[in-house]
């Protein structure tokens, strides 16, 4: 969940505005080594760590925890996070810890307290976002507004009775964007269907993506790709038209994922009329890492 802040950090705003910190709409953020290591023999590293340059003050740096349960060895290790961090790049730091159920976000918020003796040498406040503070977001506009926050809050509640409505609701939102950018359309499905495994609500997500007819490499990109075709008059019949909407959808796949495609290979997936061989070469277009490992196993046979 750590990661989503990285690698989207648009998210940032909203979910600041959540927790009640301050963060002007323009700021730039960067992200930062997450190794925190000092002595070889023991490893430490934050999650993700980010420095944001905000445009109405100083630069701080954003240290980020996906938490999953309570962990008591976590009061040491964020106190010396946060100090290491500080030491290092004489810089304020910020805790954000974001968790998927009540008791852990509850625990999480600390504060944690490092002393003896009825004396306070260092106290942890971390920032918690979580079930309790990250909003349901079932609306189709709302969501399609603030994408990279509902696919946090989706995952945020999982567990929650309203995740249906919220998993349809990002579906919708994809289905758009993937006209228009299919990579970030991708990125949000693959990060839900990894945060949400084999739970009930990620069980849901598949059910949903076994339908999307837009995404890439689930094997319904034939389906679209074959009406594509339909539509554009390029077919003459069905059976030649799901064999020329397959090898679109082929092709369609290994573009996404940046498979570079040579005149020869495209030549014989878009001229191969054989169905079963072009199902074949559709499921191994999602793995492969060249082209031509279409083919492996398939014996020269015709393309």
């Amino acid at each position: 969940m750590h990661r989503i802040f990285q690698e989207r950090p648009e998210i940032l705003n909203p979910v600041f505005g959540v927790l009640g910190v301050s963060l002007p709409k323009k700021a730039t953020v960067d992200a930062v080594a997450t190794d925190v290591t000092e002595a070889r023999p023991l490893e430490r590293r934050v999650d993700t760590v980010l420095r944001v340059g905000p445009s109405d003050g100083e630069d701080f740096l954003l240290a980020i925890e996906s938490q999953s349960k309570k962990d008591p060895n976590k009061q040491s290790s964020w106190a010396y996070y946060v100090a290491y961090l500080q030491a290092k790049y004489n810089l304020p730091v910020l805790l954000l810890v974001v968790c998927q159920d009540q008791s852990t976000a509850k625990w999480a918020a600390g504060p944690f307290d490092c002393g003896t003796r009825g004396w306070t040498a260092q106290r942890t406040f971390p920032l918690v976002a979580g079930p309790h503070n990250l909003p349901v977001i079932t609306d189709g506009r709302t969501t399609a507004k603030n994408l990279a926050l509902a696919v946090l809050s989706a995952m945020a509640h999982a567990r929650s009775k309203d995740i249906d409505a919220i998993l349809e609701a990002i579906d919708r939102a994809l289905q758009e964007l993937t006209g228009t950018d299919p990579e970030t359309a991708g990125y949000f499905y693959e990060c839900l269907e990894v945060n949400l495994g084999d739970t009930p609500a990620g069980k849901k997500w598949k059910e949903i993506m076994s339908f999307v007819t837009y995404f890439p490499g689930r094997g319904t990109v034939r389906e679209t790709a074959y009406l594509e075709g339909k539509a554009e008059g390029k077919v003459e019949g069905r059976a030649e038209g799901k064999a020329e909407g397959e090898a679109k959808g082929i092709l369609f796949v290994l573009e996404v994922r940046g498979v570079p495609v040579s005149d020869s290979v495209r030549e014989r997936i878009a001229t191969c009329t054989e169905l079963a061989l072009l199902d074949v070469w559709l499921e191994r277009s999602r793995t492969v890492t060249r082209a031509e490992d279409l083919f492996a196993e398939d014996g020269g046979g015709n393309a």
